[in-house]
């Protein structure tokens, strides 16, 4: 009789468990989690990293931004088995017809320190020039973080009165009416607007615009943040998480796509800024100094791996592309019209480690003055160089899986 009351209970304390369990499972499954996305995430996700069995293309071109600058760099890719366009025709493309594109510039400075807008029109003009026909919707975004930047009081400008351009009054802004006239669903969002507001994620019932901020300090010491938004065509976009839809009330992360877009520049504080410093302009710096105590503040985790944490777990861009048109080799990150050199040179990577090491020695290193190219030399080892931090950024993308090289017999440099 002992034993039977004894198996009795433990029946029911199991059936207890069991209930108590799914029920956790039940109140868990609405609650947005942070982790890596997986590099097989969407057919454009980036290679696994395989030590000695992967490459780095990197896609060279000489142009001032206007004329066919763009079409050319995108036909070499192409010519070298790496086509923008997704298609029938071509399936391991970066863009498919009815993707939403992300143009992540740099917009926090004016004349020469932020990413030249002839290039983004160029590069605008060909996604639109998708053999399927462009449907989708493509999105100019940074966020000066309301601070430092060329904005009145800081900050940053999709509107700025003196622009890296051949016409200095093209300003990011004037691009977007100029597509917008004709028809097209180009847009721009300056995050800036909404980096002190902290929120949740769309499915948590939250629409507003803002941020969405990580309850924890990553080991390189950034609390991971990213901009959720709706734009002026409707359409709900999570940097994470991909596209909102209401009504199925679900993410299509496949259909977000994001092409990074730095210029190339020295940097007082970081040494250089290029591909993986441009991933600063992703998190608030306003939010993440305030949580944890400061411990987390994306802007200091720079030199210890940050931006690579927060590529890893927020989202990975399916290009960069290089604007070396005028490059800042002092003073960075602000450019000035009169101290930029004029290099006319734009690049392309999927690889933005890989695209920072060679611009850096190839490019910014060679009319940057001598006394401090060593700190921009993405080989140094010691703390308060480029290669320094560069390096922990891409152990960051190695231990999420990601493909990324410092190596040069790993690059194949392809154009002038």
């Amino acid at each position: 009789m002992k034993i039977r009351k004894k198996t009795v209970i433990l029946i029911i304390a199991l059936v207890l468990v069991l209930l108590s369990t799914a029920a956790y499972a039940r109140r868990s499954s609405d609650i947005v989690t942070f982790g890596p996305v997986p590099p097989a995430q969407g057919q454009n996700a980036p290679a696994q990293h395989v030590p000695g069995q992967n490459v780095s293309m990197i896609f060279v071109e000489h142009s001032d931004g206007t004329g066919d600058g763009a079409a050319r760099l995108f036909g070499s890719m192409r010519n070298h088995g790496l086509d923008l366009y997704q298609s029938a025709a071509s399936p391991a493309g970066l863009i498919a017809s009815a993707d939403v594109v992300i143009l992540k510039i740099n917009a926090q400075w004016d004349q020469r320190g932020g990413t030249n807008t002839d290039l983004t029109r160029g590069v605008i003009r060909e996604i639109l020039n998708h053999p399927d026909g462009f449907t989708g919707e493509i999105i100019i975004a940074d966020n000066g973080q309301a601070q430092f930047g060329s904005a009145p009081g800081g900050g940053g400008s999709l509107d700025f009165a003196r622009n890296n351009a051949v016409d200095q009054a093209q300003s990011n802004l004037r691009v977007i009416r100029y597509f917008q006239a004709q028809g097209y669903r180009v847009t721009g969002v300056l995050w800036d607007t909404f980096t002190r507001t902290r929120v949740q994620e769309f499915s948590a019932g939250d629409m507003r615009d803002g941020f969405v901020v990580e309850d924890r300090v990553r080991n390189t010491g950034i609390t991971v943040s990213y901009p959720k938004f709706t734009t002026e065509f409707g359409t709900h976009v999570s940097f994470r998480y991909g596209i909102w839809n209401p009504a199925t009330r679900s993410y299509n992360s496949d259909i977000l796509k994001v092409i990074n877009m730095p210029v190339l520049k020295s940097h007082r504080g970081f040494q250089v800024t290029a591909a993986v410093k441009n991933w600063m302009g992703v998190p608030s710096d306003m939010l993440t100094r305030q949580v944890h105590g400061g411990r987390g503040r994306a802007h200091n985790s720079v030199g210890t791996g940050g931006m690579g944490t927060l590529m890893a777990y927020t989202r990975m861009p399916v290009l960069n592309i290089m604007d070396m048109i005028w490059v800042a080799p002092e003073g960075g990150p602000r450019s000035l019209f009169t101290t930029a050199v004029q290099v006319n040179k734009i690049a392309a990577s999927t690889d933005p480690v890989a695209i920072d090491h060679w611009a850096a020695i190839h490019v910014l290193m060679p009319v940057a003055p001598a006394g401090i190219r060593a700190s921009m030399n993405p080989n140094g080892t010691q703390p308060g160089t480029f290669g320094r931090w560069l390096r922990l950024s891409m152990d960051e993308l190695h231990r999420a899986g990601i493909w990324a090289t410092m190596n040069e017999s790993e690059m194949v440099v392809i154009g002038p």
